[in-house]
């Protein structure tokens, strides 16, 4: 059975309302969405440029990318310093969250001719601005990462798909959001399999240290699958298998619950992925030794998956986690 090291020491409430932090609780993503709302370039260069690692880089592009209305005003800042390759991948990274807002996050078959037609423009300004970023600087972690999302909605393949994340992987081991873009690439929804995908994050978690918070991949998938199913009875009769729930604490106390764990900008994902398969398989204790490590810091996702409420469904499956499971 697995150890299943608990995390103590949250100050966080963990029975009030709660609401989606796009900031993840992080103070320089706080700063950096409101330099972006406020078209304050200085500032978000300096937030995204002082990033301590790529993992980091990628996790405040990411944010600033979340703003609206930059597509609006960065070509003007690119075309006032063509040398300032940060300004493109913001950009690029943008192009990517803008044409999603036009697709929606719809099955395939609800979004309409003309839907697709705005999305495939957009996403094409991103693919070009994020390939200018890596011709420049072969390097730029960010943007490798980011592509692996072209690489998705464009519909460039598994194998480009693999080609980039590789491009990533040998600069940056272990990076967390270029192994969630591949876990993505690799479902069925998308151009995998249930088994293609489960391999993946698996084979992740196998080469990856002790307290990396890529075993959350597996919580990732296990939701995957269970999104996938049909009925509410399949899905009830998959999650709640022996093997699913004891490959999700073998994952968590290879990663989020072990000693070696460390905390990093976008850390909440990690623990809210595995609260919620914790839930959904029934393993109460482990999910709220989940909640109490993230406190009130919900992410939208998976929470969404739900609901259209992420943080009022996130505050039920807490308050239902720590009743069955109350603090020892």
């Amino acid at each position: 059975m697995p150890l299943f090291w608990s995390r103590k020491g949250t100050t966080a409430d963990i029975t009030g309302p709660v609401r989606i932090d796009p900031a993840m609780g992080d103070a320089p993503a706080a700063r950096l969405r409101s330099a972006m709302a406020a078209a304050d370039w200085t500032t978000a260069r300096g937030i995204i440029a002082g990033a301590s690692d790529a993992q980091d880089q990628s996790f405040y592009t990411k944010i600033a990318a979340d703003v609206p209305g930059s597509e609006e005003w960065l070509p003007g800042v690119i075309r006032a310093d063509l040398t300032d390759v940060l300004a493109l991948l913001v950009y690029g990274a943008r192009a990517i969250v803008w044409a999603w807002e036009a697709r929606t996050t719809a099955r395939a078959r609800y979004v309409s001719r003309e839907q697709f037609e705005v999305f495939f423009e957009r996403l094409h300004v991103a693919e070009d601005a994020l390939q200018a970023v890596v011709r420049r600087d072969p390097d730029m972690v960010p943007a490798w990462h980011q592509l692996l999302t072209t690489a998705r909605g464009l519909r460039l393949g598994v194998d480009e798909a693999r080609r980039r994340f590789e491009e990533v992987d040998s600069r940056c081991p272990g990076h967390l959001f270029a192994h969630r873009q591949m876990l993505q690439m690799l479902c069925a929804k998308w151009y995998g399999s249930h088994e293609e995908m489960h391999a993946f994050a698996r084979e992740s978690l196998a080469r990856s240290p002790f307290g990396s918070p890529v075993g959350s991949l597996v919580a990732v998938a296990h939701l995957e699958n269970w999104l996938h199913l049909g009925t509410d009875s399949q899905r009830a009769h998959y999650v709640r298998r022996r093997s699913v729930r004891d490959s999700l604490r073998d994952a968590a106390d290879s990663s989020v619950c072990h000693p070696d764990y460390r905390r990093a900008p976008g850390w909440p994902e990690a623990h809210n992925d595995f609260a919620m398969a914790f839930c959904l398989a029934g393993d109460y204790p482990a999910a709220a030794e989940q909640f109490r490590s993230v406190g009130a810091i919900a992410t939208k996702l998976p929470w969404g998956y739900l609901g259209d409420d992420p943080g009022t469904t996130f505050a039920a499956y807490r308050r239902r986690a720590l009743q069955k499971a109350p603090a020892r």
